[in-house]
């Protein structure tokens, strides 16, 4: 019986990175791929706008 309590452990972490793994392969691309694209467009853009508006110090 020792050896199922060594054992669990490292079959539910294996199990649960397999899950993580395919949760993650599963949302790249597809239908939120155009959403997702867009928010991080969106995000650059107001970093670079932000970055561009503050003045230089060695202007």
């Amino acid at each position: 019986m020792d050896y199922v309590s060594a054992l669990l452990p490292p079959v539910v972490m294996a199990v649960l990175f397999v899950a993580v793994i395919r949760v993650i392969v599963k949302t790249q691309g597809g239908a939120n791929k155009a959403k997702e694209d867009a928010a991080v467009d969106a995000a650059l853009a107001r970093a670079e706008s932000t970055r561009q508006a503050t003045p230089r110090a060695d202007a």
